[in-house]
């Protein structure tokens, strides 16, 4: 069965649906894509046939077309954010041809989550609020938050529960080294405690999550140093280092030189 839903005038629209324990929405379809994310309570989704089981944080992408029903097992709320090909544009065309092709049900690691709430939130009020940028700044949301679901879809069950938390660690390490990160808030977003954090993290890359932070963040400003003719302080400030004083001491204790000293020597020998 076609359902219509109502995207004008930019192709885009987000909205809240709410279902009381119990509820069934039949078998449909739509002509437009769909996220669905659940905000509260629980229940099932069957997509092309499939059952998965719908939980706080969980996010449903459903492509045009692709028949889909829902049952609350609880009160359910979720948020659905329709759109349709006016979206897409050059930028992210390449993630709908590579990843988002087709519909999936998507398990999100505790970064990606906390990163795609604030994201709807910030659609959601530029949705509220009209100005002459809305359109633009509703499309730029979406691509941003294409691309984190493109990046955070679940990793196979390959793995056991330690080692996919240590990958997604690193992974969020990798992507945002150059912010102000602490052992605490990174252990909080994981939901466990800064030590297990650290045990989990060594037993897979025998070091700290913040130590691998610092050898990534001097890794590059390495990499920085030979290929550029930028400032330290730029570099040192780039890569995510508060303090000059901070990066050399980091950087001498890896290479056992200064920042100056490696430059030089790495002209040299270049000569």
């Amino acid at each position: 069965m076609l359902k219509d839903i109502f995207i004008e005038p930019f192709g885009i629209q987000l909205y809240e649906s709410k279902h009381l324990a119990g509820d069934r929405i039949e078998e449909h379809h739509h002509q437009v894509y769909q996220l669905i994310y659940t905000l509260e309570g629980t229940g099932k989704i069957r997509l092309n046939g499939k059952e998965y089981q719908l939980e706080q944080d969980h996010l449903t992408f459903i492509t045009p077309l692709t028949p889909h029903a829902i049952v609350s097992d609880h009160k359910l709320t979720v948020l659905v954010l329709a759109f349709d090909k006016r979206v897409i544009n050059s930028t992210n065309q390449k993630l709908f041809e590579n990843s988002l092709f087709e519909s999936k049900f998507i398990g999100l690691n505790p970064f990606n989550s906390s990163e795609i709430r604030q994201l709807l939130r910030t659609m959601l009020y530029e949705q509220a609020n009209q100005s002459i940028h809305q359109e633009m700044a509703l499309k730029i949301y979406l691509s941003q938050l294409l691309l984190l679901i493109s990046r955070g879809e679940k990793d196979g069950e390959t793995k056991d529960a330690n080692t996919l938390r240590a990958d997604r660690l690193r992974d969020y390490i990798d992507s945002h080294y150059y912010e102000w990160i602490h052992a605490e808030d990174l252990a909080s977003r994981l939901g466990i405690s800064t030590r297990h954090m650290n045990t989990i993290f060594k037993e897979t890359f025998n070091m700290t999550p913040i130590q691998y932070l610092t050898e990534v963040r001097v890794r590059l400003a390495k990499k920085m140093l030979v290929e550029t003719d930028k400032d330290i302080a730029s570099i040192c400030f780039e890569v995510g280092f508060e303090s000059i004083s901070t990066f050399y001491r980091a950087f001498k204790n890896i290479t056992a030189i200064s920042p100056n000293k490696y430059r030089t020597n790495q002209k040299q020998s270049c000569q």
